[in-house]
């Protein structure tokens, strides 16, 4: 009787679902069965277990194998995949930049030193692209490669006045300006235009390309568009300002419900009372939020000294912290979080696309068989052999159609995912009348309450401590 089929008598070997461990079992022997560290593994190797082998415990089940006999060893291990790391674009200056007052390192504000807007000349590199690195593969215990994830490539989002170099290996100022990203964070390098005082009659309504610096009030019923930023050294009334990069302003707002203010990106400002605030992303307020209409798709922070919301409607795809919400004649204050209407409308729309696509694919397939089938039968004419390159045209960008609905769904889908973890941060005190609503959930508050946050948690709006 050949060695492995007397070790197969007392021998089994397994294999993890991933092929990444190998296990021996060892079934009834008696002190007499004895087996040599060599003939253990020929025998895993007869087994299929190339890779890996732990030398070590072999040597001991060869010693004492009655040590071994009632739970399987792991004999033999893989080498797992490394995967590959993904490429990055990296801006080379802060975006952060702009016209605001400085702070001291007390806290304190002088209005009177300013920092310098971020402009970049005409040919200057902004930012530089690192190549994605592939993976490295693994080897699986019987010694079969395996694959890991290779790193995604990075790519440019260009905008306006930014330009690349031939292998778009670095991203550079087409002309003089100030670099500003707006909504897809696309880079952009627009020009500055500055007005010395109050947005009034002076100088009546401003709709600019680039980026507006105002050093002074914008005052009712004014309005200012940019494509860029909007930076306001002073305060707002109820003036009308869009931009589709940020939006920041040195004082406050008191806009008596007139006019809006409305940013691609961020708008900061010290205080917001009776106004309309619609960001792209975060709505950051340094002291209070009083009687207004807030909406921004990630968060809503008013978390700074005072750090007060009483009053109106604010609205956030991600969160909502402040230090005080309502007051205590019980002021009606709604919250609401996780609310993204416009990705879920998008997200049934790209799902009805992706119907439609397949569709015209399948008809398109069809089409495409019976030309092949004419062709194989030497019955194509020139006419159809014209349709037949058409289709296969068409069926490639069908196909590529629905690669890309598909890559948007599964982004928005992840989206939607996260906002389940949508949250209201109260730091200090929520008062009774104010009203918290999370998806299609609400809870009123009734009392007041402190350092509490208010999450979606097993079907129903739980309020937990801080």
């Amino acid at each position: 009787m050949s060695t492995t089929m007397m070790l197969e008598q007392y021998l089994e070997v397994s294999l993890s679902e991933d092929k990444m461990t190998a296990y021996l079992h060892i079934n009834d022997v008696d002190q007499n069965v004895q087996f040599t560290e060599d003939q253990l593994e020929q025998f895993l190797k007869s087994s299929q277990v190339q890779y890996g082998l732990k030398q070590e415990v072999l040597r001991e089940i060869a010693r004492r194998p009655l040590l071994y006999m009632k739970e399987p060893v792991v004999v033999a291990t893989g080498q797992q995949p490394v995967d590959g790391v993904d490429g990055k674009i990296e801006v080379l200056m802060s975006l952060a930049g702009g016209t605001r007052p400085l702070e001291q390192e007390d806290g304190s504000v002088d209005l009177k030193e300013i920092q310098q807007l971020n402009n970049v000349t005409r040919g200057q590199r902004i930012a530089v692209r690192t190549p994605a690195a592939p993976a490295r593969p693994g080897t699986n215990v019987r010694g079969e490669a395996v694959k890991g994830r290779d790193g995604k490539e990075a790519r440019f989002k260009l905008g306006k006045n930014v330009v690349t170099d031939g292998e778009a290996v670095a991203a550079y100022a087409a002309i003089d300006g100030l670099i500003v990203k707006t909504e897809g964070d696309k880079l952009n390098v627009f020009p500055v235009y500055e007005v010395n005082g109050d947005v009034d009659y002076r100088t009546g309504n401003i709709d600019f390309v680039g980026t507006v610096v105002v050093r002074g009030n914008v005052l009712t019923g004014f309005r200012i568009k940019a494509a860029g930023d909007i930076r306001v050294i002073g305060g707002v009334e109820g003036a009308q300002m869009e931009a589709q990069g940020s939006i920041e302003i040195t004082g406050g707002v008191i806009a008596a419900h007139k006019g809006s203010i409305q940013a691609g990106q961020q708008i900061k400002c010290s205080f917001v009372q009776e106004g309309n605030l619609i960001a792209g992303t975060d709505v950051i307020v340094s002291q209070s939020i009083m009687h207004s209409n807030v909406r921004a798709s990630k968060q809503v922070i008013c978390n700074g000294t005072k750090g007060l919301i009483v009053g109106g409607k604010i609205q956030a795809g991600e969160r909502v912290v402040a230090r005080t919400i309502g007051n205590n004649t019980s002021t009606a204050t709604t919250i609401e979080v996780g609310v993204l209407p416009e990705l879920r409308n998008e997200l049934t729309e790209l799902r009805q696309q992706f119907r439609v696509a397949n569709d015209n694919l399948d008809k398109t397939e069809k089409a495409l068989n019976l030309l092949d089938k004419l062709a194989a039968a030497g019955e194509l004419s020139e006419d159809k052999m014209q349709m037949r390159h058409k289709l296969n045209l068409t069926k490639k960008s069908i196909v590529q159609e629905q690669t890309d609905i598909r890559e948007r769904i599964f982004e928005l889908e992840k989206t939607l995912e996260d906002s389940n973890d949508a949250r209201v941060d109260v730091h200090q005190l929520v008062y009774g009348g104010s009203k918290m609503v999370i998806g299609r959930y609400t809870r009123y508050v009734k009392d007041v309450n402190k350092h509490v946050s208010f999450r979606f948690i097993d079907g129903e709006i739980a309020m937990v401590s801080l």
